[in-house]
């Protein structure tokens, strides 16, 4: 018996089946009789065993191997008819979940209202969702794990930067603002000046949030003095909401009321260049799948509306 029968004779071998006679189903596969005569044959052969009794002026009679062998191809064209409607959306970049990671607190702020958005627009893959910093992100893109990350970047140095490894799209500026705890009956704005001589909160000595604190601070001239670190955004807010720091809060976390009771937006100087991070889609290079171009653009949507 060979490993591998012949498909086309399987073919043929389930027509004969569904038909129940020879001729009826060399009418159906566009052959002449003899034909399909020759592929049952030839078949047998390569099976081993008879599938068929064949008795003149009645209809073909299976054997229990010939029942044995059509329920198995039967399973097997399914099971191929299936394969190649995966592999026909696949070709069209067609999916069925996509592996998307993303900063704490866009998951939380921006992926809420996109994704029901995309949920609501389309039938479409599933979108399995990691919360994932991105440092930690950049190296499951690069080796497949993920299909998109959604990344920030505080200084043009800081990765991801343009690398064979990932192609990286714009969504977008976040703005960065500065903040301090709000004082009941206050009637006047908080001005930088008045927030030099308090505690400060920020990232770690090394993060990116606080090289780019002290790079600003250098070109304004002052020294906030940073004595909370935490690389916790909702930890910062909690801090400066009693009072006990200033800090440079990331817009989306600010515009949602809940979120900025008790707290004050800081006035900074005439001239002064508010700062922002940059938000970033990082995907593996090559065509994309088209969900992944959907989520970016509603993902550039809601960080536009943030910003005005």
């Amino acid at each position: 018996m060979k490993s591998q029968p012949d498909l086309k004779l399987l073919a043929t071998f389930l027509a004969v089946v569904r038909h129940g006679s020879m001729a009826e189903a060399a009418a159906a596969l566009g052959y002449v009789p003899s034909a399909v005569s020759q592929h049952i044959a030839a078949l047998e052969r390569d099976m081993g065993i008879e599938l068929l009794v064949r008795r003149p002026g009645s209809r073909l009679i299976l054997t229990a191997a010939g029942r044995s062998l059509a329920q198995a191809t039967e399973t097997l064209f399914d099971a191929t008819a299936r394969f190649q409607d995966v592999a026909n959306g696949i070709a069209n970049r067609e999916i069925a979940e996509l592996r998307v990671g993303t900063y704490p607190s866009a998951m939380s702020h921006l992926f809420p209202e996109v994704l029901s958005t995309l949920k609501a627009r389309r039938s479409g893959p599933r979108i399995h969702l990691i919360d994932v910093e991105t440092h930690e992100g950049l190296p499951k893109v690069k080796s497949g794990d993920m299909d998109l990350l959604v990344a920030y970047r505080y200084l043009p140095e800081d990765p991801p930067t343009p690398s064979d490894a990932w192609t990286v799209t714009a969504l977008g500026r976040e703005p960065l603002v500065l903040v301090t705890g709000a004082e009941p009956g206050r009637r006047r704005p908080v001005r930088l000046a008045e927030c030099l001589e308090r505690d400060w909160i920020s990232g770690h000595a090394h993060n990116a949030d606080r090289r780019l604190l002290h790079r600003w601070a250098g070109e304004l001239g002052i020294s906030p003095r940073v004595t909370l670190e935490t690389e916790d955004l909702h930890g910062m807010l909690a801090m400066i909401r009693a009072g006990l720091a200033v800090g440079l809060i990331p817009a989306t976390l600010l515009d949602r009321g809940h979120e900025e009771s008790g707290v004050e937006r800081v006035v900074l100087p005439p001239g002064v260049t508010p700062l922002h991070r940059e938000i970033l889609a990082v995907s593996r290079p090559g065509a994309r799948p088209p969900v992944i171009d959907e989520l970016v653009t509603l993902l550039a949507g809601a960080l536009e509306s943030i910003r005005s």
